[in-house]
């Protein structure tokens, strides 16, 4: 077991990236805007979001290096990626180059989604595969924080320049992620699968168990495999439409959360709530350490209450904290602590749910044959409305006030709610050829499936929800 947690925590260590390049724009929000003379529009499309429409690219063709190199060498090239782009966006002077080397690091953020769930989800035994994946988004989460303090650090010690130093400090965690992948081994279901190397695959599932039937657990592995290619389906087919929909939505409800839009746009949203420059930067810091938190709380109760039960807890805590933020608004509430206060429950609960559900759920609904290319599809989804978000948001910012923009948030928040009621299935402590048996084929209601992971994990009802 120690050597898995070490392998997942050194290829979670992406989504530590992941996040810093994420949040780390937020300080050059407004000094770059003003720079160079940007529009709400241009700013949107080539500063705020290019990173967002790299990441979108990263995401559609993550599958294709996860599936042709391996899960491993994959997890190298996002490292080279997030150092280049760390470099360049730090050193130019015309905001098209810097538009070109955020897409850079957006395309290593896409395909990290891709390729960091996958790898961490074929490795880990299904009573901790929830929380060994989960390890990739608390790095997130934890990329976020520093890149909040190492903002506030740097904006209060140098005046001139300073986002140049902000977006360039990346450059020293990604050099140290980079040489420290290459001591993680490739994954057994990939090298079986796609390699069919079942020497190297036995190895590496001996170190993973010495104790297990490797023989047997190949044999499993091979059996499920064979079932699906004698299928013949393609990716989007009436066999693969519930694990399709099910990342669809999930990650669809992530962004229409508003997550992102808080990340990208704290300060100015803080600052429209009333409060100073420096005490909006102080107070994503704070967002940033909440965040980390609850993404620990979640990690530790994700294999215990199991991934639908956190959503409906966030469900529940997202509808609060936006509706109030939104009341707030509407009524010119502002200028206290009622604000970060809201913003502090609102992403409490995306970190407890779905911040530590979505990774872990979309890597499991789909079966070894197509699970890169559903992470994939699953990722594609999430960074499109992300981009789309944080493309219109200057815009939106500049038309209404932050009342509406929060209700919104809300209605999709009522709407998670009743997908999580009514559709999505429990995976808790089920392997993952299990869970192929039961979500994929011709036959599968679009209903919720009810999994038994208490039974020899192969019990499933058909009542609804």
């Amino acid at each position: 077991m120690t050597r898995i947690v070490q392998w997942s925590i050194t290829v979670a260590l992406a989504g530590f990236l992941f996040g810093f390049d994420t949040a780390v724009i937020s300080g050059a929000d407004k000094p770059i805007q003003a720079l160079w003379g940007l529009s709400d529009l241009q700013h949107g499309l080539l500063i705020m979001s290019m990173a967002l429409w790299g990441t979108v690219l990263g995401a559609i063709f993550g599958n294709w290096p996860t599936d042709t190199f391996g899960r491993r060498a994959t997890l190298l090239i996002i490292g080279v990626f997030y150092l280049v782009s760390a470099v360049g966006s730090a050193v130019v002077s015309d905001p098209v180059l810097f538009a070109i080397f955020r897409l850079i690091g957006g395309i290593g953020v896409g395909i990290s989604s891709v390729a960091a769930p996958t790898y961490i989800s074929e490795i880990a035994p299904p009573k901790h595969r929830g929380l060994l994946v989960a390890m990739y988004q608390f790095n997130i989460v934890f990329g976020i924080l520093m890149a909040f303090i190492s903002n506030y650090i740097i904006g209060s010690l140098i005046t001139e320049g300073a986002w140049r130093w902000m977006l360039g400090i990346e450059a020293v965690p990604a050099l140290l992620y980079t040489l420290m992948i290459t001591r993680v081994p490739r994954s057994p279901r990939w090298l079986i699968l796609k390699r069919n190397d079942v020497a190297e695959a036995s190895r590496v599932l001996r170190l993973i168990n010495p104790e297990a039937d490797t023989d047997a657990e190949i044999a499993t592995i091979r059996a499920a495999e064979d079932e699906e290619r004698n299928a013949h389906a393609p990716f989007f087919s009436r066999r693969y439409r519930l694990p399709v929909l099910l990342a669809f939505l999930i990650a669809f409800f992530n962004q229409l959360s508003g997550i992102n839009f808080i990340i990208y746009y704290a300060p100015r949203v803080l600052e429209a709530a009333e409060l100073e420059s420096q005490a909006a930067l102080l107070s994503t810091a704070g967002i940033g350490l909440v965040n980390l938190v609850f993404t620990m709380i979640g990690m530790s109760l994700i294999d215990r209450f199991g991934r639908r039960t956190l959503l409906f807890i966030g469900s529940a805590g997202y509808l609060i904290s936006l509706v109030l933020i939104s009341r707030a608004f509407f009524i010119d509430a502002l200028g206290g602590i009622e604000v970060p206060l809201l913003l502090g429950l609102f992403i409490a609960a995306h970190a407890i749910s779905q911040g530590a559900v979505i990774w872990v759920f979309i890597a499991e609904v789909f079966p070894n044959h197509v699970r890169a290319r559903g992470q994939s599809f699953g990722s594609s989804v999430h960074w499109i409305f992300a981009a789309l978000i944080t493309l219109v948001m200057p815009w939106v910012l500049g038309t209404f006030s932050g009342g509406p923009v929060f209700a919104f948030f809300a209605v999709m928040m009522l709407l998670q709610l009743i997908f999580v009621l009514f559709l999505m299935p429990e995976t808790r402590n089920v392997s993952l050829e299990v869970l192929q048996r039961h979500l994929v084929g011709d036959n599968v209601k679009l209903r919720r499936v009810h999994l038994s992971s208490a039974r020899a994990q192969s019990v499933v009802s058909g009542k609804g929800a």
